[in-house]
């Protein structure tokens, strides 16, 4: 498998910029995990002192104008996605937000703009009670960026490379719903179709699947949060693993509800597999522990489907689709990297 151009970019560039060594996670996960709080004794390289009871988890994510979002969209529903998104990639660490900094560079000082902006925004502090603590504004091209922060039980957080053989593979919600939003924006499909509202909902205002994070914190081996497409950011769960493979059941997968809103095969295929900007969470777990997964859905209150395993890899290929005739098919990842010409 070769790594995705954004992620050898930061591989080439950053991995020379070594995290200090109390630190419990750098680069490369959904989310860094500093001690909580770092101690002094901790910042000279020595193991978390006893009674260490948290690890604070650090996220940031940019969303540019004519990039991530249509510039001339609803300001409420970014100023909504622009916390989401950040609070997506907490709760596939397990931690729980607490707070976040936001650095804006707008064109003008729009009042227009900005006050429904800061509505979404605020709209989504109260509803996951995190804190906006500091920030930057500056005039330029429109962006946002936002770094969130959460706490997680020390040694408790889900990383993205724990995955075992025998894994199940599950994902929550209902992944490409917001490809098909996109596709509506786009002109490629009606907006009158029946799942058009639900579709355009899901891009504009994802939910970040935080309470069910928190239930899986003890129960899933790896977690991570779906925003480039599925078979791309499931590559993540074993880029690290070169003896493990991602095997996606085609029986399994949660297509039937997006044709049942209108949308035709093909796209509906496509925005499942590759459609990015879901929020949803893709997580393994032993076999043993589906009572608890599914506990974790009850409690709260997320639907999660079972759509794979965790295999031993074999012949290179890390991701593999088994059909409903039960033959074994390589799957090339697709999905959304902002430095590959196709996306």
């Amino acid at each position: 498998m070769s790594i995705s151009p954004e992620f050898a970019l930061i591989h080439r560039h950053f991995a020379g910029c070594a995290p200090p060594n109390f630190l419990a996670l750098g680069i490369g996960d959904d989310a860094a995990l500093l001690p909580w709080p770092v101690a002094d004794a901790q910042r000279r390289g020595n193991p978390p002192p006893a009674g260490q009871k948290a690890a604070l988890a650090i996220t940031t994510d940019t969303l540019v104008a004519g990039v991530h979002f249509f510039a001339d969209g609803d300001p409420a529903a970014l100023g909504w996605k622009a916390l989401a998104v950040n609070l997506s990639d907490l709760a596939a660490m397990g931690a729980r937000p607490v707070a976040f900094l936001l650095a804006l560079t707008i064109p003008k000082a729009d009042e227009q703009w900005l006050r429904p902006f800061v509505e979404g925004l605020a709209q989504c502090a109260r509803a996951y009670e995190v804190a906006l603590v500091g920030g930057d504004t500056t005039r330029g091209p429109l962006a946002i960026t936002i770094t969130a922060l959460g706490e997680v039980p020390w040694g408790e957080a889900v990383r993205r490379s724990g995955a075992q053989v025998g894994d199940d593979l599950w994902v929550s919600g209902q992944p490409g719903r917001a490809g098909l939003g996109l596709a509506i924006r786009k002109g490629q499909l009606a907006d009158s179709l029946c799942g058009a509202a639900e579709w355009l909902a899901a891009l504009d205002r994802p939910i970040p699947r935080v309470a069910l994070g928190l239930a899986l914190r003890t129960v899933a081996h790896a977690m991570l949060d779906l925003s480039d497409g599925l078979t791309q950011d499931a590559c993540h769960l074993v880029e690290e693993r070169p003896e493990l493979a991602v095997v996606l059941k085609e029986e399994w997968l949660p297509l039937a509800p997006l044709l049942d809103g209108g949308a035709p095969l093909a796209l509906a295929r496509t925005a499942l597999l590759a459609g990015g900007d879901d929020y949803e969470l893709l997580f393994t777990a032993p076999a043993t522990a589906r009572a608890a997964v599914l506990t974790a859905s009850k409690t709260s209150a997320t639907p999660v489907h079972r759509i794979g395993s965790i295999e031993p890899r074999s012949e290179g290929e890390p991701l593999m689709l088994k059909t409903t005739a039960g033959a074994m098919t390589p799957l090339t990842p697709r999905g959304w990297d902002p430095f590959r010409e196709e996306s």
